[in-house]
């Protein structure tokens, strides 16, 4: 049988994933496996730069906080795993997205965006998505070629009606 004091340490991670679960908008579960210690420095640095945090917990531990939010991501804690939180919607997906893409050791298993599972090929098409300043600069520049093409227009019958 268990020591109560284990349990009780096993009961403080549980809740600690609980919490980081019900605080976060975003979670990345994904394989650290093959990652030397730099890399894995330089993820932790890249993500703690958007605002998120990123930790390995034993899969048992995170499987029972999962499964006491009725969060179904018990296929994805097999073999190695680690989980990245974040407050940003997108951030952890991106930066983990990006870091996998030039260190193939790296594998994203699944992550809960807005409070629903997504497997590795949806977290893609998140990843893919521009950042807000991104999408911002768009929508500047498809509203400055609008102005753009409105005064060229005014322009041109502006002379029209002078040459009448």
């Amino acid at each position: 049988m268990a020591n109560a004091k284990i349990i009780e340490k096993k009961s403080l991670v549980v809740d600690e994933i609980k919490n980081n679960f019900e605080g976060a908008k975003s979670v990345v579960v994904f394989d650290p496996r093959g990652l030397n210690v730099s890399e894995v420095m330089e993820l932790r640095r890249k993500l703690r730069d958007t605002g998120s945090s990123y930790k390995v917990y034993k899969n048992t531990l995170a499987k029972r906080a999962a499964d006491s939010l009725n969060i179904d991501l018990d296929e994805y804690f097999e073999g190695p795993s680690a989980i990245s939180f974040s407050e940003d919607e997108l951030a952890p997906v991106r930066v983990i997205s990006e870091f996998a893409k030039n260190h193939d050791a790296l594998e994203i298993k699944a992550g809960l965006v807005e409070g629903k599972v997504v497997d590795a090929k949806e977290l893609a098409k998140y990843a893919a998505i521009p950042s807000r300043e991104g999408l911002l600069t768009m929508l500047a520049a498809g509203l400055m070629g609008t102005v753009r093409d409105l005064s060229i227009c005014l322009d041109l019958y502006t002379k029209q009606k002078e040459e009448n």
